[in-house]
């Protein structure tokens, strides 16, 4: 188990705003950050990063917390696999205490699997570079490749040896269980001979976005003609094929800061690339591309540029994926090679200088790019014309944006020589079918909804009062609890003459301190459940950390309370999502004092209650008996009386902290 001192560590240490820079394209908001969220399809920033909070939240989701939350949400890391995460990044070294055989024995599954799969890397990459086969077979492949021995070491290259149950057999000598090296697919179980799934195979590790060794690809290098020329890890617990790119973790940062990537087909195109001084590039392996893995580059960039080998059939493949492209909203531009070239071998022999150029000149939008290809095919046929108008209009419609799609549909009319009028007749044949059919989806999903909504509409308009209130003390606590502030209190005090007198005392209090003992004053306890344990919590923190703010807790925040926390704590920053400045609208700002906003909050609490208690007293009214109905009268009338004196003090307290 990790020790407490190393957890401490890395919470002082990790940054969220530089552990999150690392998935989303984050840009400067006032004192905050902002960028896409990648828990959700957006097309405009509600997902803000707060580096003075050290605190996230993601408004379009609802999710939030502080970074270790965010590995734990994105990455789906178990709370371990987030501490080891950030401890490498911050190369803090992990000290750990002894488990018990029970707490091995209830290890994480997918932690194992995450375990082999980083064993097997590291024997595959040993195996290359050391054993005399690695090196006769392996490295002589990559080296005829062009590969650069740091380009090798970059991308954690390998090999396999041919012999059946060469790896299997280190791995379980060095301890991996059997059953693991099954659910990875790095062994084929095989009654009482298990063998290696990638023997005679150079090795290319898939990497998740931050890192982690998903699966991998093996590319046999025999003419066996009965074998597959490239052989991938299953599907797995950690691996799923349809939602991978290969090279994101190592094109992640150049994808962000240059706000484009190039999509490329196979491992060795990503490779050539990197290798010739363009990193931000990625490949689909070889599959058809998915929504999931468009969705993964849309975390980074909105603008992808898809580079295609210079083999027409091929191109008339491929370029199907650019609808699925635009459906995600984001910017499409292509690239084809000359005849007989793909992006490896022109990157291989290009220098750096004339393949950028080559990328800058050639990339065409995707319209453009879909009419030079397909009219070659039309050629003067007029209903093969008409099949391809119909094809880009179909790609237009899937463009989420009516100003690009008419953009367009203007390009097209000139590209085509065919009137605007009746592209755009098409145009709105065709989205007004998807809207039919969404309608169809969102009319079942209305129903649902209507009667779930008439059911708690009564319930939620009587309780929303009495949330917002406890919400607000929450907020108070978590803003200001450990703050010194100067209170007052009203006492009754009778005078010389007899008469009862008002007398005001002020008093330095820590907030938390007041609200605890406010609450404990009129024996009130907070109804949501949630905020009940959350104040319990808060006001536990700061009598064991006095004065010590609120950052520790945040660092550390229990992850019950994460998106209530952060949720409370950003509500200011979803301003920032807006540039009301820009538009000449001023945002008003609280200008009372924090013992005056603590102070009203309390009492119109206490009034809500009294109100409350006296709605209940007038429903018995009637069901009691006379003698009863006299004594409720006496009862009402009182909380009448204090009703009356708390919308007093509220007025005193206002004209005082004027």
């Amino acid at each position: 188990m990790i020790s407490k001192n190393t957890i401490d560590t890395v919470y002082e240490t990790a940054r969220v705003e530089e552990v999150i820079g690392d998935f989303v394209q984050l840009k400067r908001a006032g004192t905050n950050f902002k960028g896409l969220s990648p828990f959700s399809d957006e097309r405009s920033p509600s997902f803000m990063v707060s580096p003075v909070k050290q605190i996230w939240k993601d408004f379009s989701s609802g999710k939030g917390g502080n970074v270790v939350a965010f590995l734990m949400e994105h990455e789906h890391f178990t709370y371990p696999e987030a501490i080891r995460y950030l401890a490498k990044k911050y190369n803090i070294e992990i000290e750990e205490t002894e488990q018990t055989d029970e707490e091995k024995a209830n290890a994480d599954i997918k932690e194992s699997m995450y375990l082999v799969s980083e064993f097997a890397k590291n024997y595959f990459h040993n195996t290359l570079l050391h054993s005399e086969e690695g090196k006769a077979i392996g490295l002589s492949y990559f080296k005829e490749r062009g590969f650069t021995n740091e380009t090798i070491q970059k991308f954690g290259l390998g090999y396999s040896p041919e012999a059946w149950d060469a790896f299997t057999k280190e791995a379980l000598g060095k301890g991996y269980k059997l059953e693991f090296l099954e659910s990875t697919g790095l062994t084929i179980p095989k009654e009482d001979k298990p063998f290696d799934r990638f023997k005679g195979r150079v090795m290319f590790p898939i990497h998740s976005m931050s890192g982690r060794i998903l699966g991998f690809g093996g590319r046999i290098l025999t003419n066996d003609k009965k074998a597959a020329k490239y052989l991938n890890s299953p599907e797995s617990e950690i691996y799923h094929k349809s939602k991978v790119l290969y090279g994101i973790y190592q094109a992640k940062q150049a994808i962000a800061k240059l706000n484009n990537c190039y999509l490329v087909e196979g491992y060795t195109d990503v490779i050539q690339f990197h290798q010739a001084g363009i990193e931000n590039v990625v490949a689909s392996s070889g599959t058809a591309l998915t929504p999931d893995q468009i969705r993964l580059i849309n975390r980074l960039t909105k603008n992808i540029t898809v580079l295609f080998d210079g083999d027409v059939a091929g191109l008339r493949a491929s370029i199907r994926g650019i609808d699925l492209i635009l459906e995600e909203g984001m910017n499409v531009k292509v690239c084809a090679f000359p005849d007989g070239e793909d992006p490896d071998s022109f990157a291989k022999k290009t220098s750096y200088d004339d393949l950028i150029a080559y990328l800058e000149n050639n990339a065409k939008d995707f319209i453009q790019f879909k009419a030079s290809l397909l009219i070659k095919e039309a050629q003067n046929d007029p209903i093969k014309k008409a099949d391809l108008i119909r094809d880009m209009v179909q790609s237009i419609s899937k463009i989420p944006d009516r100003i690009q799609r008419e953009i367009y549909i203007q390009e097209c009319s000139r590209i085509m020589d065919i009137s605007e009028q009746v592209l755009m007749s098409t145009l709105a044949q065709l989205v007004q079918k998807d809207i039919a059919e969404i309608g169809k989806k969102q009319k079942q999903e209305q129903k649902a909804f209507e009667i779930v909504k008439n059911e708690t509409s009564i319930q939620t308009e009587k309780l929303d009062i009495l949330y917002q209130l406890e919400r607000k003390i929450i907020e108070i606590l978590l803003l200001y609890g450990d703050m010194t502030e100067m209170f007052q209190d009203v006492l009754l005090k009778t005078n010389s003459e007899g008469k009862i007198e008002q007398i005001v005392e002020k008093k330095e209090y820590k907030v938390y301190q007041r609200i605890y003992l406010s609450l404990q004053e009129d024996e009130v306890e907070l109804a949501n459940p949630l905020f009940r344990a959350l104040f319990n919590d808060l006001i536990t923190y700061y009598l064991q950390n006095e004065n010590s703010g609120i950052e520790n807790y945040l660092k550390q925040l229990p992850e019950a309370f994460a998106q209530e926390v952060t949720d409370i704590l950003m509500e200011d920053e979803r301003l920032n999502l807006h540039n009301w400045d820009g538009q000449n609208i001023f945002v008003k700002q609280k200008k009372e004092t924090i013992s005056q906003y603590t102070s009203e909050i309390i009492i119109s609490m206490r009034e809500y209650l009294i109100n409350k208690l006296i709605l209940d007293l007038v429903n018995e009214f009637s069901d009691k008996l006379e003698e009863e109905q006299e004594e409720l009268k006496v009862l009402i009338n009182d909380y009448n009386k204090l009703k009356v004196n708390l919308t007093a003090t509220i007025g005193r307290i206002r004209s005082t902290y004027i």
